[in-house]
């Protein structure tokens, strides 16, 4: 028992309760109860890993040790809690360390929560999987439990106001089967998003008819997100722009 871990929970409960929350769980006997286990998470809004927690604990009350990026938990308010929580902070300009502190985790038998997409997918698609979660299964002998959730960015999602009052939305989490760390990376990466990619069509289906032209719901089933084309394109501008104003801060610190 982590008594900050188990009072966050707690207050998370409660947070669901208040904005009445419907969840659906199902999979839940694919988490392992004991030993490592990369949960491999789809990425649709901010919220995600708080709910992606939910089948561990179901199973046996398990923690997840969530990879973050390292900006929140360089925030006054939500570092002291990540940190107290073991999550592991990433920093984008060296991942290294995080990958590191990840496999180690991995080797106490923890399960470490990563977003193989790395960023919030606009599209509510799946992305296209980085390489991080099959390395770090294959280098720790932990298998990779494929997760995943639906309607959580009707809550807060990337480009849209939040919405934490009480407005019943209902929030499906799949867990598919596990994936054994065999062959090599690239293989196992595609593998994965396989297996992600038929839960999350699974769990539209279970969904039922989703309401045309609503933001949160993806361009193929009748909503108004962007197409995962567009999204890429949005998402390589973002980081066009980012990159340029980074280069001119950098520009404006080396001439003064």
């Amino acid at each position: 028992m982590e008594p900050v871990y188990s009072t966050v929970i707690t207050a998370a409960r409660l947070l669901w309760l208040a904005e009445g929350l419907d969840f659906t769980v199902s999979g839940v006997e694919n988490t392992p109860a004991t030993g490592p286990g990369v949960i491999a998470i789809n990425h649709t809004g901010y919220l995600d890993f708080t709910y992606a927690g939910i089948p561990a604990f179901l199973q046996g009350r398990r923690y997840v040790r969530f990879m973050a990026k390292k900006e929140v938990f360089d925030n006054k308010y939500s570092g002291p809690i990540m940190r107290a929580l073991k999550h592991i902070p990433v920093d984008r300009a060296n991942g290294a360390q995080s990958y590191r502190d990840a496999v180690d985790y991995l080797k106490r038998g923890e399960l470490v929560g990563v977003y193989p997409e790395a960023t919030i997918s606009r599209s509510f698609e799946l992305k296209e999987f980085k390489s991080g979660a099959a390395r770090m299964a294959l280098e720790s002998g932990a298998p990779i439990i494929p997760t995943v959730i639906w309607g959580a960015q009707q809550v807060w999602t990337k480009g849209h106001p939040k919405k934490l009052g009480r407005h019943g939305f209902t929030i499906m989490i799949g867990v598919a089967e596990p994936i054994e760390p065999v062959g090599d990376a690239d293989a196992l990466t595609a593998r994965l998003h396989e297996s992600m990619s038929a839960k999350l069509l699974e769990l539209q289906d279970a969904y039922g008819p989703h309401p045309q032209g609503e933001f949160w719901v993806p361009a193929r089933l009748g909503g108004s997100a962007p197409t995962l084309e567009e999204a890429n394109r949005m998402d390589a501008e973002e980081q066009a722009a980012k990159a340029a104003r980074r280069a001119e801060r950098e520009q404006g610190s080396s001439e003064g």
